[in-house]
């Protein structure tokens, strides 16, 4: 453990942003977008079992076996960790992608200033988009940053794995982990429109019915924030539009034009001026001639809006850089967003035993109690009430026990 806590260390203070371990083979690291091969550092396929038996919990090491993957969240020598486990012709290997140290602002990771404007939208689509390794998450952690800074609300994440750990500030923030907390993106989405929220982060957008689920609650009031594959913001909304059968498509197109608030495509690019990569941006608004766009399926007159509302803050990817980026004189290190974590007390994170599988197999095996017995008493029935009304025999039947609420009513 010793060792790979070393690897960590090192791999903070050269801003390196990914480290690969594999058996019998030199450690990778990614560098500026690079990959490096460090031929001093080799792992035996021993080292890493016993290391992986150290890092991943009984469930995850089950997952592990059952899917031959897992995604896990870490905290290894005051690093933030998402960790992938997977099995490769070399055996187990694992990706670790190093996260900030700390929840990272919007200057701090060099984005546009007009990303604040998102946390006071009080309703509709979000989408952050972009490729793997574009740091998506990590822009969506600066507005969830901000909302949290600015004004009372109740944000409810839906992540795999949970990444950034959040404290309550003027919010009250809930996370929730895919696999761990809910099922699917799609049990969350169902179960957080009766969980009293305003914001709902959406960790991913993948699946049609996802997409559907967060449409529907963009509909209903909720501020949706969610991330999506996609290169350019056409491609993103194509995604949106498509990715549910023909029947359905019109009813889509109408649902996102009514929602749409903001989308932003991203892609970390070395800047030679600033000596490091940094975010070039694609940004477009859910304005009017957008939305008519949207509802009109004309998606290919998006990027001509784009380029006449240079006014109204929207950029295309190129525009970005020549009119924004060129212009910017100072940049945030990128190593200031990885200063050693300020790990949040433990007291915030509890597995309850009762949604654990050991739990729910030893239940299933314990035979169904009956209602002989009496029911603990509610405070607000009389000691009298409580007798008869809850003291119930499995032998009375509903008519009989409605009956007698009425009678004791009266």
């Amino acid at each position: 453990m010793k060792r790979f806590e070393s690897i960590i260390n090192t791999a903070i203070k050269e801003s390196m942003s990914d480290i690969h371990i594999t058996g019998e083979h030199p450690v990778v690291t990614r560098k500026l977008g690079d990959i490096q091969f460090h031929g001093s550092l080799k792992w035996t396929h021993q080292e890493i079992d016993d290391l992986i038996k150290k890092l991943l919990t009984p469930l995850q090491l089950e997952t592990l076996r059952y899917n031959k993957s897992v995604d896990v969240s870490l905290s290894v020598s005051n690093a933030r960790l998402r960790v992938n486990v997977f099995t490769t012709m070399r055996g187990i290997s694992i990706a670790i992608r190093l996260l900030p140290g700390h929840i990272p602002t919007i200057e701090e990771l060099n984005l546009h200033p007009s990303l604040h404007e998102i946390s006071k939208i009080k309703s509709g689509l979000v989408l952050i988009c972009g490729g793997t390794g574009e740091g998506k998450t990590t822009t969506i952690a600066a507005i969830i940053n901000d909302i949290n800074k600015a004004r009372k609300a109740h944000i409810v994440t839906l992540e795999d794995p949970v990444e950034f750990r959040f404290s309550s500030k003027k919010s009250f923030i809930e996370q929730r982990e895919i696999g761990s907390h809910t099922t699917s993106f799609e049990q969350g989405l169902l179960d957080v429109l009766r969980e009293d929220a305003d914001v709902i982060v959406v960790g991913e957008l993948r699946e049609g019915e996802t997409m559907r689920l967060a449409l529907n609650a963009a509909e209903s009031g909720h501020l949706v924030i969610a991330t999506m594959h996609a290169a350019n913001p056409e491609e993103a909304i194509y995604r949106m539009c498509n990715a549910v059968p023909v029947e359905a498509q019109t009813e889509v197109r109408n649902q996102l034009a009514s929602t749409l608030a903001w989308v932003t495509v991203q892609q970390l690019v070395f800047l030679e001026k600033a000596g490091q990569r940094v975010p070039v941006l694609a940004i477009i608004h859910g304005t009017p001639p957008i939305k008519n766009t949207i509802r009109d399926n004309k998606l290919h007159h998006i990027n001509n809006i784009v380029e006449t509302s240079k006014d109204e803050g929207m950029f295309t990817s190129e525009r970005y850089l020549t009119d924004y980026l060129k212009n910017r004189s100072t940049f945030s290190p990128y190593g200031n967003i990885f200063r050693p974590l300020e790990e949040l007390s433990q007291n915030n994170f509890y597995q309850s035993p009762l949604t654990e599988a050991s739990y729910m197999k030893h239940a299933a095996k314990q035979p169904m109690k009956t209602a002989s017995q009496p029911i603990n008493a509610v405070p607000e029935y009389s000691e009298e009430t409580d007798e008869s009304v809850l003291n119930i025999k499995d032998n009375i039947s509903l008519d009989r026990l409605v009956e007698k609420l009425n009678k004791d009513s009266k």
